[in-house]
């Protein structure tokens, strides 16, 4: 089960470091196409390697990036024309090569505990935290929705390369990935022996649904809409959904307490992206709200308790 669920306000220990990482050379994972494991677009998805070296050799740090959803099928096209749905969008962009910096950086000094360790970095370009398994290509827009597939296809390919023998590992994730990270985290425990010990990290990525608060119905809504886009309603755990909507599934509130690998969620009091975003914000998005948010001084008692409310 979840054993630990931390409010920070200090900067992500998994998305960013103190300075610029090591670059790493992006790969297509082709032998994906083979399972259906693609991207919105068709195309095969993306993984960067870095080594482990060292005494810590064994140890393996799987990390899946986050990016938001695509929730209906204007916003998944959009998205198929990004880095975040096609990978040959993100090669074009990051001219093949990414920087791997904070918990994936291989410098001792400001990555202590992992910077020698395996790290593979799993780029997101499906829009639904890695669940969606829809055999049949929208015939009308070409899409593909197979994030599940994705997944597994790279979990075959660390596997095959030496992942299973791993002493440690460790999944962790930002943002859609820190949710995907946590629908994953036993899934990934099962890979490997009972002697490894395997930990899972979901940094920002407790999108809660609160019910009680401001937009708790805006929020079900979208992922309502989410659930809904890419047939995720039977790829939800059955012992949530036998309790709750498949909806509610969604929002990690309702997925921890049957989580069995030991799982760290490390969220910020006040996270900038359900703050601002649509997701805490008030009906009121006039620039005057959006000055408060980027400082306090703008805002006004009520809005100082919306915020509040978000890690109450």
């Amino acid at each position: 089960m979840a054993t630990l669920l931390l409010p920070l306000t200090i900067l992500s220990l998994v998305a960013a470091g103190i300075v610029a990482g090591h670059n790493v050379t992006i790969s297509l994972l082709d032998s994906a196409i083979a399972k259906g494991a693609v991207c919105l677009d068709g195309i095969p998805p993306a993984y960067a390697y870095s080594p482990g070296f060292g005494d810590r050799y064994d140890n393996w740090h799987v990390f899946l990036e986050g990016g938001g959803w695509c929730q209906n099928v204007d916003a998944c096209l959009d998205r198929a024309r990004s880095s975040n749905g096609s990978s040959a969008k993100l090669m074009s962009t990051q001219n093949g090569i990414v920087s791997f910096g904070g918990m994936l950086d291989a410098n001792s000094t400001f990555n202590p505990d992992f910077y020698n360790w395996h790290v593979v970095k799993i780029f997101y370009c499906d829009g639904s935290s890695f669940m969606s398994d829809v055999e049949d290509v929208d015939p009308k827009y070409n899409l593909t929705y197979r994030g599940a597939r994705i997944y597994d296809a790279m979990m075959d390919e660390l596997l095959r390369i030496g992942m299973g023998n791993a002493k440690n590992a460790l999944l962790s994730g930002t943002s859609a990935g820190g949710l995907a990270t946590t629908l994953h985290c036993d899934k990934f425990q099962s890979l490997f022996h009972n002697t490894t010990r395997v930990k899972c990290v979901s940094d920002s990525g407790f999108f809660v649904h609160g019910e009680h608060f401001m937009g708790a119905d805006w929020r079900e809504a979208f992922f309502f809409s989410v659930i809904s886009t890419h047939g995720l309603a039977n790829m939800l755990p059955t012992s949530r959904t036998s309790k709750f909507s498949s909806t509610l599934c969604l929002f990690p509130e309702n997925l921890v307490p049957d989580i069995q690998t030991p799982l760290f969620l490390i969220e910020s009091a006040f996270d900038s992206y359900q703050i601002s975003q649509n997701v805490f914000s008030p009906s009121d998005t006039s620039p005057r709200w959006i000055s408060c948010i980027r400082n306090l001084m703008f805002c006004n008692w009520t809005d100082i308790k919306i915020m509040k409310g978000t890690h109450s």
